[in-house]
Order: C-alpha cells, then sequence, then structure tokens
C-alpha cells in the first residue's frame, strides 16, 4: 500500500495524539504556564503527550509494507544539510551540499537519500531567523511529500537554552538547565533562606515550584519550535554532573543531585511535548563525571554499576516514566556496564539490555552525532552505523559520509548481518514518533503565524520572570549588594565576553551595564586591559567570570588587580560556578550559570535589589560551598 493510499487512515490515528499547530499557537499566545491536560503520568512508559492513546501500529505496517529497504533505511537517518534555503542555498553552501553528499540542495539530499530528517544548525546556515527557519521547513516536507513514500521529515535540532542554542533572537531565549537546577534548590518560596547543605545526591527541599517553572520553559520553547515546523529537540538533558572537570556538560546539566535532575527532566520533557515537539533525554546511561570531551575523544566512565544506579539512571528512569519519545546515546565507554570497551552507541548490553529491558522504554533511540570523536575510535565509519542498528538504536544522526552509512546498512541487511526485521522495528518506532507528534497531520509548517508565536511580548516576560528565581548570591561579605540604584552609584563592568551561544545575544559584559544603568546605575562596560585605570570613584567593579582554570590565569590577575585598587570587587561567574574557588575572595560573588542576555538581566535585578536572589547552588564547589547553598539578603 502507498503512502498517499493509506495517509486518510494514519490521519485519524496521529490526531488524536499530536497537538496540532493551531493548539499551539493558541497557548503561546495566550501564555499558559502549565496544566497540560494531555501529559502522561509517572507509570505510562509509551511515549507520547497522550497517555495510553498511540498511532495506530496496523497501518503503519500497512505503510511499510508498500516501502522498499532503501526507503527504509532512509529513515533510519538523520543527516545536516547546508543552506538557509531547500531549493536555492547560497552558493558556497551549494558547493557544500555537493562536495559532502552529491546534490546541490537539502530538498535532493532528502529525495537522494529517501531521508527520515534533517538537523538544524547555526553553522550550516540554518537558522537565520524565524521566518526563514519556518520557510526552509516547509520547503523540506514539501521536498519530502514529493518522493516515492511521500513520509514526512523528523526536523530537528538541539535548543536546550543556555550555553547551546541553534536559534537566537527573536526567538525567545530561556535559562539554561543549570539555572534551573538553581531554582529547585530554593524550592516553592522566595525568601531566601539557604538551602540545606549536602552531599552531592542529597538535597533536602523539594523544588515543586521549580519544576513547574521549568516545564513553563519547555512548554515555551517547544510552542516555538513547532511554530517553525521543527517537531524534536534534543533536550532535555539528563545526565547528572558531579565532576566539576566535565568538559561537555557541565551547566547543560540541571545539576549534581540525581532527585532533582530527575524532577527537572522530566518536567521539561511534558513541556516540550505538551507543546507538540518530541523531547529527548540525553546522553545515555550518563555523560556526567567524565573528563574527556566525546566530540574529539572517547570518554570512560569510572562509575560503579551502584554508582550508576545511584547517581546516573534516575533522571534516565524518570524521563522514561514520564513519556519522553526519545533517547539520545552517549559516546562514552562504561565499563561497569559493559566491559567490552565499546562507546554506549554501540553497546547492546547498554542500549537494548538496559535502557530497553531495565527501564522498559520502548520509544526512538537516538544515536549521538555520529560524527563526533569518540563513536570513530574503535570503529570505522562504515562499521558504525551497522553496530549501532545492532545494539537498538533507531536513529542515526548525522554520519559524517551519508552515502557511506547508507550503502553499509543497506550492505549489512543483503549479507545478513542485520535482518529485515530489524530494520522494520526501528522504522516502525520512527514512523510512530512522526505520526504521534502530527507530521502525518501538519506537516507542512504555515510560515504565516510565526509572528504570533515566536518572541511574543508574553514569552519574553516569562523568560525574564522565571530567570529572576535563578541567580544565586555566593558570598556577601562586606554586605555590599545589594546597591542602592537610587543613589545612582557608578559601577564598572569589565571581565569576559564569551561568544554567544546562538550568535545573537551579549556582549555579556555591555548587557550587565546596560541592564544597571536601566535600574539607575551609572554603569560603564570596559575591557579588561582597561578596567584597573578605570576602577578608581567606582562603588563597585563587577567582574564577568568564565571557566577560570585551576592556578595562575588573566582572569585571576584581573581579578587581584583590582582588588588592589581598594574598590570593591564583585565576582559574576557567567558559567561554571566553580569559578569561585579559583579566586581571591571578594566583596560579593555572584553564579548565573549562563552569558546569555536574560541571565544578565536578571543578575543586574539581584545586584541592585530589584529582586531577592533565591537561587541556590546545584552543584557544590569543592573547598568553598556545599550543594545547596545560597544567601539571601537581610
Amino acid at each position: 500500500m502507498s503512502y498517499h493510499a493509506s495517509r486518510r487512515s494514519l490521519l485519524t490515528a496521529a490526531a488524536m495524539a499530536a497537538v496540532t499547530a493551531a493548539g499551539v499557537a493558541s497557548y503561546a499566545v495566550g501564555g499558559a504556564r502549565g496544566g497540560v491536560a494531555d501529559d502522561p503520568q509517572p507509570g505510562d512508559r509509551a511515549p507520547g503527550g497522550t497517555p495510553g492513546r498511540a498511532p495506530d501500529r496496523a497501518e503503519l505496517r500497512r505503510l511499510m509494507a508498500g516501502m522498499s529497504l532503501a526507503e527504509k533505511v532512509g529513515q533510519l537517518f538523520v543527516s545536516r544539510a547546508y543552506g538557509h534555503s531547500a531549493t536555492e542555498p547560497d552558493p558556497e553552501d551549494a558547493e557544500k551540499n555537493l562536495t559532502m553528499f552529491g546534490v546541490r540542495t537539502a530538498a535532493e539530499l532528502v529525495s537522494r537519500y529517501h531521508l527520515g530528517g534533517i538537523i538544524y544548525f547555526a553553522w550550516a546556515h540554518n537558522t537565520r531567523s524565524p521566518q526563514q527557519i519556518a520557510e526552509l521547513s516547509a520547503a523540506l516536507q514539501q521536498a519530502a511529500a514529493g518522493t516515492g513514500t511521500g513520509i514526512p521529515l523528523m526536523l530537528s535540532t538541539d535548543q536546550e537554552h543556555g550555553a547551546v542554542a541553534r536559534i537566537g533572537k527573536p526567538a525567545t531565549l530561556l535559562p539554561g538547565a543549570m539555572a534551573l537546577g538553581a531554582r529547585y534548590g530554593a524550592g516553592d518560596g522566595d525568601s531566601g533562606a539557604p538551602g540545606a547543605p549536602g552531599a552531592p545526591g542529597r538535597r533536602s527541599s523539594a523544588g515543586t515550584g521549580a519544576t513547574a517553572e521549568a516545564r513553563r520553559a519547555a512548554r515555551i520553547a517547544g510552542a516555538e519550535l513547532a511554530a517553525m515546523g521543527i517537531r524534536h529537540n534534543y533536550a532535555p538533558v539528563a545526565d547528572v554532573n558531579v565532576n566539576p572537570a566535565n568538559p561537555v556538560i557541565g551547566v547543560r546539566s540541571f545539576g549534581a543531585d540525581p532527585q532533582a535532575v530527575a524532577d527537572l527532566a522530566a518536567a521539561q520533557v511534558r513541556g516540550y511535548q505538551g507543546a507538540g515537539v518530541a523531547a529527548t533525554a540525553k546522553h545515555f546511561p550518563g555523560h556526567g563525571d567524565t573528563e574527556t570531551d566525546s566530540h574529539v575523544g572517547l570518554p570512560v566512565m569510572r562509575h560503579s554499576r551502584a554508582q550508576w544506579e545511584e547517581l546516573d539512571e534516575p533522571p534516565f528512569r524518570a524521563a522514561v516514566e514520564a513519556g519522553v519519545d526519545a533517547v539520545m546515546t552517549a559516546h562514552i565507554v562504561f565499563p561497569a556496564l559493559d566491559p567490552s570497551g565499546d562507546p554506549a552507541t554501540l553497546s547492546r548490553p547498554i542500549v537494548t539490555g538496559i535502557l530497553r529491558e531495565r527501564l522498559g522504554f520502548r520509544g526512538v533511540v537516538v544515536t549521538d552525532a555520529l560524527d563526533m570523536a569518540g563513536v570513530r575510535q574503535k570503529y570505522g565509519d562504515d562499521q558504525v552505523p551497522v553496530l549501532a542498528l545492532k545494539a537498538g538504536c533507531d536513529q542515526l544522526l548525522n554520519p559524517p559520509d551519508l552515502g557511506l552509512a547508507h550503502r553499509s546498512v543497506l550492505a549489512a541487511v543483503e549479507t545478513g548481518e542485520l535482518s529485515q526485521k530489524r530494520i522494520d522495528e526501528s522504522v516502525l518506532r520512527i514512523l510512530e514518533l512522526k505520526a504521534r507528534r502530527g507530521l502525518f497531520d501538519a506537516a507542512h509548517t504555515a510560515a504565516g503565524p510565526v509572528g504570533a508565536v515566536v518572541g511574543v511580548p508574553a514569552h519574553l516576560a516569562a523568560a525574564d520572570e522565571i530567570a529572576a528565581g535563578t541567580t544565586t548570591l555566593l558570598a556577601n561579605p562586606l554586605k555590599l549588594l545589594p546597591l542602592d540604584p537610587t543613589a545612582a552609584p557608578r559601577v564598572l563592568v569589565t571581565g569576559a565576553d564569551p561568544a554567544s551561544p546562538s550568535g545573537t545575544t551579549g556582549p555579556p559584559t555591555t548587557v550587565l551595564a546596560r541592564e544597571l544603568t536601566a535600574l539607575g546605575c551609572r554603569a560603564t562596560a570596559v575591557p579588561p586591559a582597561r578596567a584597573v585605570a578605570a576602577a578608581a570613584g567606582n562603588a563597585a567593579v563587577l567582574v564577568c567570570t568564565y571557566n577560570v582554570p585551576e592556578g595562575d590565569s588573566p582572569q585571576r590577575t584581573l581579578v587581584a588587580e583590582l582588588l588592589a585598587t581598594g574598590v570593591p570587587v564583585v565576582v559574576v561567574a557567567i558559567r561554571n560556578p566553580y569559578d569561585a574557588a579559583r579566586l581571591p575572595t571578594c566583596a560579593a560573588e555572584l553564579a548565573t550559570y549562563t552569558w546569555t542576555d536574560v541571565e544578565m538581566r536578571a543578575a543586574a535585578r539581584v545586584v541592585t535589589g530589584s529582586v531577592r536572589p533565591v537561587g541556590r547552588l546545584p552543584v557544590p564547589v569543592p573547598g568553598r560551598y556545599p550543594l545547596g547553598h545560597g544567601l539571601a539578603y537581610d
């Protein structure tokens, strides 16, 4: 049976579980905060936005019966494609597509390989503006509709918010995971009472108010993604970050407390999927205690099986019980779970034995990107996609050589290394996900309504409200803070100005100074080279720090030289809160966990007392502050 012949029946099943584009737009404009009627309940491990409802498997199997092997294999792949347009990319993007894929346009790529999906990246020039993204999505779906199967694409991206955001302003940019973790530590109230200290994994306060805000943030983010035609987000991060030296997770994690991470990850799953967007818990079985970046090497996780069960498993279990649509594997070696030395992405004991059988996950397992070094060190690019499927993965994300990967899977089926049944299992899960997310019903995103959903005032205001509870006051020994804006104090702002995650925000020192001025201060941002000379006469110098290393460093030297001027120095750690332990003691210390505009505005409000600091450390700062630490104003 062809796709077109069965489409009418599929629409009926898909409509039962999908959030339609109209519903998303209605939610977004109304600015609703929660109360999602179609959320999965604990214990319902079937993925989806509606408990107990799923697409009609019999209809999907009839659809698959009319597909060739090449078309089925194509559904397994989610690839990058260069260009802002599906049919008319800029010349340099057309040349990149030709070099990489043998075609000039994304539309041709979809047709050639019968792709299951496309992943959007800023560096691939896919994400210039919300309107352009919506138009690209619509054109790609039109290209998919013109293929032999007509099966819609699952369009995806990594819009974690905070440190990882592929889409920037005018879309709403929300606090990242660790900032939300800081709000969790504050519990339901905003009194600023210190959280109970504890060791990693032992937070005493229950952050039910914060989970509602985490869900609210994901609901807004999901509504905006759906309006742009993106129905699969590779978020939330479910890793428990217990290693300050972790170079790739860090503030992308909700924190070091497994229960907090579990609660917040589950909340975001419900938020995204309540907005009609598939959520993805990543990076299974846990990437939070590694010291190697899997983009450039192969990390080894040294936790025992008991430690994994205590620290790493709870967030993934919570995500599965919340009905998460997808789980992303990690390119890490985890000897306690599989002594073979294979990365988790290629490990049947981990993917099938633990994720499928122990946790009962029935949704889509997606690999982390297959062009990353962590999955390419032991096996060749022709073997990796085959081994991932043998391990139990379904979606093969961004292989370095799509043609080679596609041919390798076809050859593995033809030689019997992979069975047709194994391919059909993954294709069925992928088609179920597409139906569940309404793609058979409303794949073609209309570009017109984008402005009514993306970056609307209600969403921007909500982002500021959520961020207001995330800034953590770590130290204030001289009671310097809050500054009194009615006295119009002179404030110097200097320090690190890292690149914007989305390319559309910052620089953070400029944003912080601008917001302080708007609140009544006379603030000026200067580069570090001019800061010491400009310090005299200021009520305070705010120094933004970013990933301060151990030992001597230019950032430590800057803080020391500013302290020597006698002007009170306030450290604002704009990424890792661990900076505080690597710097001299200052008049005050703050942690924002992200350097985007929304967090800089929140920090300015705390500095001036416009809002009270209620954030609590979601990770311990070794040698300085315990988990849950955070001060309030008297």
